[in-house]
Formats: structure tokens, C-alpha cells, sequence
């Protein structure tokens, strides 16, 4: 009797020791640190990925000490049916219970998309995909599509009116439709109702005040202290029903940025844009106004201005003159010094 109890005593301890054993290894599998990295780095996942595509991509772009131990947590979890794309922080000793949840919840990290310093459509297309997987083309046909733009209240013409250049939070794998989506959502976050009503006040709705303050950017990037008193200048215009004369409008009608100097031959040119033969605003934005400049026209200096002119010394800043007279003076100034310079 006494030796069938010591065996029985042994038997359990043995199966105490071996599931303290199959135990500590189930433990080390699913919490003992398995990718290690120098640095946090991101895990890219696509929507349309598989469990074996994400596999191979972690054991690729990350030491991964033992594999076999990812797939089976993963397993386990069920990971390999709730795939969810997105770009996924990865920080070193992570365990695969931590790399599991973490994906398997979809809280991936967003991507810091900015945008400036752009003249067309095409433009910002190329810069978008080159921050997200987004196909330059395709969006550029989404934002040729009347029928797309109307939903949002633009065109073809008008599109770059609502991408209001800055830096913006994007998921990694948002869509084309979902980035030109949440572009109008910053968009009406900008054009609150005090902002409408100091556009109402002056005379111009948010589309004539992002073409204006494009042809303000366009006059003075540099120094932008100016703009106010430039968008002052070209209200006055408006008032009065004098052509704007903008030499960037004439300049984007020609499709030539490289030019230096407007010429007379040039100001004959036929198009919409051309503000020497056209009276009002153009169709549309000459660039992406930034909102500095879209500021410069909400909240413009008055002045009497009607003229102005680059200063001689070519330091970016502009003469401004009442007077046609006056500016004449300020003009052959300039002129000379160009015509000094080899400036044609």
C-alpha cells in the first residue's frame, strides 16, 4: 500500500514538474521579449495583407528571435483572421503577446504629411504620394473629377482652393477618397463662421479669398509682413474696378515659372488668368495659399495704395505709391536695375 502511494507521489509530482515545464514555456513564448531593434522602428501592414505577409515582413525588418513563437501567440490570439493595415510602432524587446495586441487592435501611429510651397494640382499629387501609399495618378483623377469635387463644393478648376497647405496627421494606409475627405474636414475647420463673416465683410467669398491671397503669396513670400499691405493694395483695385495687372497671374497663364521679367509681348497673352486683359479676380488660385496669406487678406491693412513695385535693391521688399506718377519713378528705378543686371 505504502509503495503504491510513493508511486502515485511520484507520478503527480512528475506531472506537476512536467506542467510547470510545458507551463514556463507557454510563459516564455508569449511574454518573454522576442524583436529587438536599435532603435523604435515602423512596421508597414497593407490592407489587403495576409498573416504570412506580415510574418515575413516583421522577421525581415526586425530581429526576430524565435519566429515559430510569434506565429503561435498569433494563432492563439486569433491575430491571423482581424488583420488591420496601418503603420505600427515597434520598440525593441517587444514580447509577442505586446506585438499581437498591438496589431490586432489597428492603434497604429499616424503619419506627418505636410505640404507647401506648391503651384498645381499635379504638385501636390507627387507630394502626397510620397509621404503615403497613395498613387499620385489615381488622385490626380479624383481631383479632375467634377463629379467627385461637387460633393465637396469645387471643380477642377477650383480644387487647390481646398487644400489649405500645413501639417496634417494621416493614417499610413488612408485612401485617396479618405485624404481628399478629411482635407475638406480641415477645410471647414479653417473657415469658421467668424472667418466667413470677414470674408462677407470685404466683399469676397472663402474661394475669391484663397485666390486673392494665392496672388499675395505670390508677390511677397519672402518678407511676409508685407502681404496685409499688399492685400490691402489689390482690394483697392477691386473697389475700383482696376484690372489687378498681377505680373504671378500672367506668369501662371504662361506656364513658364522660370520667368524673370514680364514683358509687353507677354501681356497680351490670351487666358483667364491673364489679369492685364481680365478685369476681377482669376477662376481660380495661381498656387495654395498658405494661411498666412489667406490671413493677409481676412485681416488686411487699409491703406490708399494702388501701385506698387519691386524696391531697386532687390531686397524683396516693395515701394507702394498712390499715384501712378509716383510709382513711374519707383518703376524706372527698378527697371534700370534690371536692364543693369542682363535681366531681359
Amino acid at each position: 500500500m505504502k509503495k503504491s502511494i510513493k508511486i502515485i507521489s511520484a507520478v503527480l509530482v512528475a506531472g506537476i514538474a512536467a506542467a510547470g515545464v510545458v507551463g514556463y514555456s507557454f510563459y516564455q513564448k508569449i511574454y518573454n521579449p522576442n524583436v529587438f531593434v536599435k532603435q523604435a522602428k515602423y512596421l508597414y501592414i497593407a490592407d489587403d495583407a495576409d498573416f504570412n505577409a506580415v510574418k515575413d515582413s516583421l522577421c525581415k525588418n526586425f530581429t526576430v528571435k524565435d519566429p515559430d513563437a510569434f506565429v503561435w501567440v498569433a494563432e492563439k490570439k486569433h491575430y491571423p483572421t482581424k488583420i488591420r493595415g496601418g503603420r505600427y510602432r515597434i520598440t525593441d524587446g517587444m514580447n509577442n503577446n505586446q506585438i499581437v495586441n498591438l496589431l490586432r487592435s489597428g492603434n497604429q501611429e499616424p503619419v506627418r504629411v505636410t505640404f507647401n510651397n506648391i503651384r498645381t494640382i499635379s504638385q501636390l499629387c507627387g507630394k502626397i504620394s510620397q509621404q503615403l501609399p497613395i498613387d499620385s495618378t489615381y488622385l490626380y483623377s479624383l481631383l479632375s473629377d467634377d463629379t467627385f469635387l461637387n460633393k465637396y463644393g469645387f471643380n477642377h478648376v477650383t480644387a487647390n482652393a481646398l487644400f489649405i497647405p500645413d501639417s496634417y496627421d494621416f493614417y499610413w494606409n488612408t485612401t485617396a477618397e479618405k485624404f481628399v475627405d478629411r482635407m475638406y474636414d480641415f477645410y471647414k475647420q479653417y473657415w469658421t463662421d467668424e472667418r466667413k463673416a470677414k470674408a462677407q465683410q470685404i466683399g469676397l467669398t472663402p474661394l475669391e479669398v484663397s485666390i486673392l491671397a494665392s496672388i499675395v503669396q505670390s508677390e511677397q513670400a519672402a518678407h511676409k509682413e508685407e502681404q496685409p499691405t499688399i492685400a490691402g493694395l489689390y482690394l483697392n483695385r477691386l473697389k475700383i474696378d482696376m484690372p489687378l495687372q498681377s505680373c504671378p497671374t500672367l506668369i501662371y497663364a504662361i506656364g513658364d515659372f522660370s520667368i524673370k521679367r514680364v514683358t509687353n509681348k507677354m501681356i497680351e497673352t490670351d487666358s483667364p488668368y491673364n489679369t492685364y486683359k481680365n478685369p476681377g479676380l482669376p477662376p481660380s488660385p495661381i498656387n495654395f495659399p498658405e494661411k498666412n496669406a489667406l490671413e493677409s487678406v481676412l485681416n488686411y491693412k487699409p491703406n490708399d495704395y494702388i501701385y506698387m513695385c519691386a524696391k531697386s535693391d532687390f531686397s524683396g521688399y516693395h515701394n507702394f505709391a498712390k499715384t501712378y506718377q509716383q510709382h513711374l519713378v519707383y518703376a524706372k528705378e527698378y527697371q534700370k536695375k534690371l536692364d543693369e543686371r542682363g535681366l531681359k
